[in-house]
């Protein structure tokens, strides 16, 4: 079993990670000592066209993950699940390879989805990947879904984000 380095100072961005329904609920879901959840309409074709680019681009996520390269770390996986007309995308980390196949551990506590549990590890799906990101000396990597959600927030919540992220995005 081989796995793959992510380090304890960054564990914290963890907090500010977005995990996002697709419902019709406020925009914003602050949970106590979770990240906070944004709500973004199945019909977001922004988002939709940046969840299809990050699957295009799964290849390089996987090449640099296996790269071991010492200045790359953080490397996480936002998977889809689906919870009847919705669905709900969480970040999966801890990711590590067993007879070719991606594994990870679902980092976030869910909010709709009954088919995972914070802390269980489950097998990658890439047909259910919306997102990737790894940290390349600080900056982020992928992270589309984040950049674009980050792009729509105020400029004040964009300035905190930033300042409690610690990671470059540019």
């Amino acid at each position: 079993m081989q796995y793959f380095r992510t380090t304890m100072k960054k564990a914290f961005i963890l907090i500010i990670l977005f995990t996002i329904i697709g419902c019709k609920k406020s925009d914003k879901i602050e949970r106590e000592n979770q990240p906070a959840i944004y709500n973004v309409e199945n019909q977001d074709a922004e988002m939709n066209n940046i969840i299809i680019e990050a699957k295009q681009t799964l290849p390089e996520f996987y090449k640099a993950l296996e790269s071991k390269n010492a200045n790359q770390d953080f490397f996480a996986i936002k998977i889809h699940f689906k919870v009847n007309n919705d669905g709900e995308h969480i970040w999966i980390n801890g990711l590590f390879k067993r007879n070719g196949e991606y594994f990870g551990v679902v980092d976030n506590l869910p909010e709709l989805t009954k088919e995972v549990k914070q802390g269980d590890t489950i097998k990658i799906d890439s047909s259910r990947v919306s997102d990737w990101m790894y940290l390349d000396n600080g900056e982020l990597k992928g992270g589309y879904t984040i950049r674009l959600l980050r792009n729509r927030m105020s400029e004040e919540e964009r300035a905190e984000f930033d300042k409690t992220s610690g990671m470059a995005i540019k």
